[in-house]
């Protein structure tokens, strides 16, 4: 029953952000309505999330689509030659500033379950001529990525998504090199949501329902293998958290978050 339900949210999650990628709205995706609604440009959207207005400016076109609810960039550290990993990556934003920190020594790996997604990555990767850079239709919890093989593990806003969070830290362990770290921004609830927001798919699909509280990405990551976490609560982000579903107490449970965690060198 579980897989079935697991199934039908992933469905979803695939068909709103479908909508997404070929709507190319600025900003529609977290919030149940968005798509219907006139909003913020991405750039304005994005530099409220704490990205630099050089970083909205040096990315192609309709990569940035103003979409995530912070920005991992900031706490990721990357390094020339190391190679990350986007779980979620969209249109590619976050792996096209990542492509630039790490060289062309480096790579960097987008990964999204949404094939409209991935077409529109990579169209935007060949016009911005990024060598570095590939995009991979897949799940996060079955990334198609090899043991071993990744520095640095980066997302935004994705695994509130996702209806088996145990699994996707799980196989982001997998895949992370020992001594590899995540990166993430993230929606995480810090009071139990409302079964009534928890039964509601479009707050689900909107980054919201999903979330998990603190406590719980704090005990899904050490029994993975992580060490070094870190969930860090960010109040100021219920400012754009309330436009997501205007006229409720959604506040009142979720924010956005940094968290961070290492894979053992040992």
């Amino acid at each position: 029953m579980d897989a079935l339900k697991n199934d039908v949210i992933r469905q979803a999650v695939r068909q709103q952000y479908g909508r997404v990628a070929e709507s190319g709205s600025a900003g529609c995706g977290c919030g149940p309505t968005c798509c219907d609604t006139p909003s913020a440009s991405a750039e304005i959207m994005s530099q409220g999330l704490g990205y630099t207005a050089t970083d909205v400016g040096t990315v192609p076109q309709g990569a940035n689509m103003g979409l995530g609810c912070g920005n991992p960039q900031a706490i990721a550290a990357l390094r020339t030659g190391e190679i990350v990993l986007d779980l979620g990556s969209g249109g590619g934003f976050d792996c096209f500033l990542a492509a630039q920190q790490v060289g062309d020594s480096g790579q960097v790996i987008g990964v999204d379950m949404t094939s409209e997604m991935i077409s529109k990555a990579r169209t935007n990767a060949e016009r911005g001529g990024y060598r570095n850079v590939e995009f991979r239709l897949g799940e996060i919890e079955n990334l198609p990525v090899a043991d071993g093989t990744v520095d640095v593990i980066i997302s935004n806003c994705v695994i509130n998504l996702s209806p088996d969070k145990p699994r996707v830290f799980r196989d982001a362990y997998r895949v992370l090199r020992p001594g590899g770290r995540l990166a993430i921004s993230d929606v995480v609830a810090f009071a139990k949501l409302p079964e009534a927001v928890q039964q509601d798919m479009a707050l689900y699909t909107g980054c919201m329902a999903g979330a998990s509280m603190v406590s719980e990405v704090e005990a899904m990551l050490q029994v993975s293998g992580f060490t070094e976490i870190r969930v860090a609560p960010k109040d100021e982000s219920k400012s754009f958290i309330r436009d997501w579903a205007p006229g409720t107490d959604i506040t009142e449970y979720v924010v956005s978050a940094t968290i961070e965690a290492i894979k053992p060198a040992t």
